[in-house]
């Protein structure tokens, strides 16, 4: 029983400290940093949470399938901002503002590719470390 918990969460455990590390992140961002910086790093770092997310629900995802993943869901809930839905749903609650955003900007999605792309290499380079170690 233990053993096959500790076999479930070994590819895991990874995944849930970088998804924290990357809410850490994106709330020390918003405190020292405005404007656009703080935007587009918003952004970026809202598609390395969902990577880290990908890769807690699907650990055995190799790097590119889980950066297609998680840049395919943020352009997804980008392009649902269109219908104006996140928009009506970020002016009651703000948990709905954090997760879906609340209005269409077509720069979000080249950033929400490099936070990919940056998620991918992370992830790519703890898989070689690993290696090595064993």
């Amino acid at each position: 029983m233990v053993d096959d918990l500790r076999g479930r969460w070994a590819g895991r455990w990874p995944a849930a400290v970088a998804a924290g590390l990357t809410v850490v992140a994106g709330l020390g961002v918003r405190s020292v940093a405005g404007g656009d910086v703080a935007k587009y790093a918003g952004d970026a770092l809202y598609t390395v949470l969902l990577y880290a997310l990908v890769v807690l629900v699907a650990p055995s995802l190799r790097p590119r399938a889980a950066a297609a993943w998680a840049a395919g869901l943020s352009w997804a809930v980008e392009l649902f901002q269109l219908t104006g839905v996140p928009d009506g749903l970020a002016r009651h609650s703000a948990l709905a503002r954090l997760v879906l955003g609340s209005t269409f900007n077509p720069p979000d999605l080249l950033w929400y590719l490099a936070g990919a792309g940056l998620a991918a290499l992370a992830h790519q380079g703890a898989r070689a470390a690993g290696r090595r170690r064993a």
